[in-house]
């Protein structure tokens, strides 16, 4: 039977999780519409971050951040060896510095251990040295299945694969608002050069930072369920020189993040970050002054860190669901059952591991709208 509407399916946001749902969505012979406001795909959160693929190690176990993180990351590898994308799977050191921080990095072993993740080991700091001798270490944790991935590289595989099964994804074209309409499906109004309406028999926002403003522009979406967002600003320094360590260093987690954390990018080069500043706007300028409190706290875990060797990157903003002070939220997929729009799945705060889980929030967000696994 022909369908009704112009498409099975129309995501909004072209960023790693938009398009890991549209590629979800298209698998079940769905077509599929991908909205992009940018005038480029993966230009919002998905181009701002380390690139880094998480193991799954600190997120409380039975949360959406915790399943999410190690089924996507069991899947992101494969996906990306079977597509020949660059990645590199080096391994993660969480590093206590000094035996205060011990307990912190044990908590982090056992919530790892539970949240399923495979082959952590625990570290002297004399081991910890024999694999990264530069580091300041008096313990640490090993995480092997850590790594680095080529994310644009990704997201253009994600676009691909929505194409070659009939869908589109179509950039500078913003999302201004969508319709229910009265036997089911949606209209949706899309601005730019081409506006235009379209209609749609589902519905998914995985729009990043603007994730509260797409919810609230779909008639009748109920505002008691669109929880508040706030902007969480980090930057990144690049190191001028060798790159010292070939493992990420982390050290423990700050509040509300994981903290400036050591990474040696696809291209061989030292890039430490980021940090965590609430902010009201998108501002991604970097403060050049603010290198010396990163080599502080650099020179916790590699005290050989040259003066004067930082040099300002690039600044990225996370999409929280948490002010300062506050405790971090799980990632938020509001269906039917939350605020009551049948075939719409709206996303909030996917922040950090996001990028990692993209593969399990898309089948996740595929089978609740289809029921077909």
């Amino acid at each position: 039977m022909l369908s009704v509407f112009d498409f099975d399916a129309t995501v909004v946001g072209a960023g790693a999780v938009g398009l890991a749902c549209g590629r979800a969505l298209s698998k079940r012979g769905l077509t599929v519409l991908v909205l992009e406001k940018e005038g480029h795909i993966g230009q919002g959160v998905s181009s701002r971050n380390s690139e880094v693929i998480h193991g799954g190690l600190y997120y409380p176990t039975g949360s959406l951040k915790a399943q999410f993180c190690v089924e996507g990351r069991r899947a992101l590898y494969d996906f990306l060896a079977s597509r020949k994308i660059d990645h590199r799977k080096c391994g993660k050191l969480v590093v206590a510095t000094e035996a205060g921080e011990v307990e912190r990095i044990e908590a982090i072993f056992e919530q790892a251990t539970a949240n399923g993740v495979e082959g952590l080991a625990h570290l002297t700091g004399a081991q910890a040295r024999a694999l990264e001798p530069e580091l300041n270490a008096h313990a640490a944790i090993l995480s092997p299945e850590s790594g680095l991935f080529d994310s644009h590289g990704y997201m253009l595989a994600l676009q691909g694969e929505i194409e070659d099964a009939g869908g589109s994804v179509v950039v500078s074209a913003p999302f201004e608002g969508a319709e229910p309409l009265p036997g089911g499906g949606f209209t949706i109004r899309v601005g730019g050069e081409g506006a235009m309406a379209v209609t749609s028999r589902l519905l998914v926002t995985a729009p990043g930072l603007s994730a509260q403003a797409v919810a609230a522009a779909v008639d009748g979406y109920p505002a008691g369920d669109i929880p508040a967002g706030h902007f969480g600003k980090g930057i990144y320094f690049r190191l001028v020189g060798k790159a010292p360590f070939d493992r990420l260093i982390y050290p423990p987690p700050i509040p509300g993040a994981l903290g400036t954390h050591y990474r040696k990018d696809l291209g061989g080069q030292a890039v430490f970050g980021p940090d965590l500043a609430y902010v009201e706007t998108e501002d991604y300028s970097v403060d050049p002054a603010k290198a010396e409190v990163f080599a502080a706290y650099i020179r916790r875990f590699w005290p050989g860190l040259p003066d004067g060797a930082l040099t300002p990157d690039y600044a990225g903003i996370r999409p929280k669901l948490h002010g300062p002070g506050e405790p971090q939220p799980d990632f938020q997929l509001h269906g039917v059952e939350r605020h009551g729009i049948t075939g719409l799945m709206a996303l909030f705060g996917i922040e950090s591991p996001g990028l990692t889980s993209s593969l399990a929030i898309g089948e996740a967000v595929a089978v609740a709208l289809t029921g077909s696994a």
